[in-house]
């Protein structure tokens, strides 16, 4: 049919305009869908990926100090996207708030519409069951004391007794006249209520974690064998407080590393010189009362409302100088930090005062001596079978005046003149324990007198673990349940015929994917007719035929 020459057909749609409070209502909308909920949950575990690629201050700051030293010009910048405070960062943040509002919003009003749900009646069978799933249908003998009724009944009672709800309703087919009786069974709520339990769950754990690190604390602490622990603020190295923090939640009690015990691999295979076991022999004093501990490695030390973790561990070379006229200056146990797998060590020793100048030395500590064929010295194996210190001398300004803080384990060279090693002509000073060798330029003297090892300490406190724990239980069990619980309706249908057989429909309807629904019908019906005789269609007393069925 043509149309009029004068006929306008616009295609542009006028849609109206949605101003400040339709944007508001359209934004809450999309983050409060359930795709928006899992897009941020994926999210927060993409964000959460770099925690693990790179050291985090909160956990491992001897690690970020070193990264920086091995990554002058990448750290700075990682540094400025915040990657080494991944889960305190302002984008980590932002999606934790994020999925947490969007949690709230969907579970809020599904439980609202679940609560109506329970409460509601399984819903009115419908006119044609032979176009749902599972369709089959039974012939039923018809006798004095049967009818479609009692055979609904006996029906209902059979999907109670499988945990349906149930209603039965009567009416009369308006095509035939005659009384149809059903029956209509729902089960499975309990797949939406572990549903809810799941997201509710995260909204917990959500909380619990922010609750945790808000009013929680961690702190590091490196110490060495005999060296005292006392948990107070200013004894931590690095220390790590929640918003909340307050230091009274310090509780008051000291840790002694006795020993510490490393277990090595000696066997020569492809795992010669692994770890094979670390234990931190401990005396703990707390209350007045004190005890012997063993700390390894998962295995944290509880104490004072706090979980000890064992984090790491090396040498660390005690150290004597002394000036010329044989006046000690310095004497310590330094903590060299571990290079490789063999634990050659790197170590940094500043002499500020007692010299006649200011004295830096940079020290490789290997625990079993080896030379390459190039001449260069490594560790073969981590323990101490043939230690040997190496140590290179520095004099000038240390910069330890201009108030800027510096690293323990590095030293300022631009300001210093390097006296052994390198390009100097002069060997590197060369020791072994009990050694004692003379400092360059008549400085003094250094000394080789002992070596321990070392222990590094996480402190961590939480008070919301066990929320956590069971949020999480929670979170496994709602997910199981949501996942292997049907959510199903079934529908039994009876009516009477004229010859007063008993003609059943059985079908049935998923609420999701639900596989074994067809086969859970039609095991329904089998054991639901065979309670009844089967009917007779041709009246004659011979073999009743087979049922009629419709997948």
């Amino acid at each position: 049919m043509s149309r009029p020459s004068d006929h306008y057909d616009s295609t542009e749609i006028t849609q109206p305009r949605l101003g400040p409070v339709g944007w508001l209502r359209w934004f809450w909308r999309q983050l409060t869908s359930m795709r928006t909920a899992l897009f941020l949950l994926l999210l927060l575990a993409l964000a959460a990926v770099p925690g693990s690629l790179v050291p985090q201050r909160a956990a491992d700051p001897n690690g970020v100090t070193q990264y920086f030293v091995d990554n002058p010009d990448l750290a700075p910048v990682l540094d400025s996207v915040q990657a080494f405070d991944v889960y305190t960062s302002v984008w980590f943040s932002s999606i934790y708030l994020l999925l947490f509002v969007s949690l709230i919003g969907c579970v809020i009003p599904r439980t609202k519409h679940h609560f109506e749900a329970l409460r509601a009646k399984p819903p009115r069978t419908p006119a044609r069951l032979s176009r749902l799933a599972g369709f089959t249908t039974r012939e039923i003998e018809g006798a004095p004391d049967r009818s479609a009724a009692s055979v609904i009944e006996s029906a209902r009672a059979l999907l109670k007794r499988q945990r349906y709800r149930t209603v039965v309703f009567t009416n009369v087919d308006k095509r035939t006249g005659q009384e149809v009786v059903s029956v209509s069974a729902e089960r499975g709520y309990l797949r939406e209520t572990g549903n809810l339990v799941f997201h509710s769950a995260l909204v917990g754990i959500l909380l619990a974690v922010g609750i945790g690190g808000g009013f929680g604390y961690s702190g590091q602490r490196v110490i060495v064998e005999g060296q005292t622990f006392v948990n107070t603020l200013l004894a931590y190295d690095s220390f790590n407080p929640g918003r909340f923090f307050n230091d009274s939640q310090l509780a008051p009690y000291s840790i002694t590393l006795d020993e510490f015990e490393a277990t090595y691999e000696t066997q020569p295979n492809n795992a010669f010189g692994q770890p094979l076991d670390y234990t931190a022999s401990v005396t703990t004093s707390e209350g007045g009362d004190e005890s012997e501990a063993a700390i390894k490695v998962n295995e944290p030390l509880k104490i004072g409302g706090t979980d000890v973790f064992l984090l790491g561990n090396g040498y660390a070379p005690t150290i004597t100088v002394r000036d010329t006229e044989g006046e000690v200056v310095f004497t310590d146990s330094v903590p060299f930090l571990p290079q490789d797998s063999n634990l050659t060590s790197l170590g940094v020793v500043k002499i500020p005062d007692g010299l006649a100048d200011q004295v830096g030395l940079i020290g490789f500590f290997y625990p079993t001596q080896a030379e390459s064929a190039t001449g260069a010295y490594f560790s073969s194996f981590p323990s101490l079978e043939y230690p040997v210190l190496t140590l290179n001398v520095y004099d000038g300004d240390l910069g330890l005046d201009g108030g800027v803080p510096a690293s323990v384990y590095s030293l300022d060279t631009d300001s210093m003149n390097q006296l052994t090693g390198g390009s100097t002509g002069v060997d590197s000073i060369e020791l072994v324990p009990g050694q004692e060798a003379e400092l360059p330029n008549g400085l003094g003297t250094v000394s080789l007198d002992d070596v321990k090892r070392f222990a590094s300490f996480d402190v961590h406190h939480d008070s919301t673990q066990g929320w956590v724990l069971l949020f999480a239980i929670l979170v496994t069990a709602g997910l199981l349940t949501s996942l292997f619980i049907p959510r199903r309706r079934v529908w039994v249908k009876a009516a009477e015929r004229a010859d007063g057989t008993l003609h059943v429909e059985y079908a049935g309807l998923a609420r999701g994917d639900d596989p074994r629904l067809d086969e859970a019908v039609d095991a329904l019906a089998t054991r639901h007719a065979a309670g009844f005789p089967a009917a007779d269609p041709a009246g004659s007393g011979g073999p009743s035929s087979p049922p009629e069925s419709k997948a």
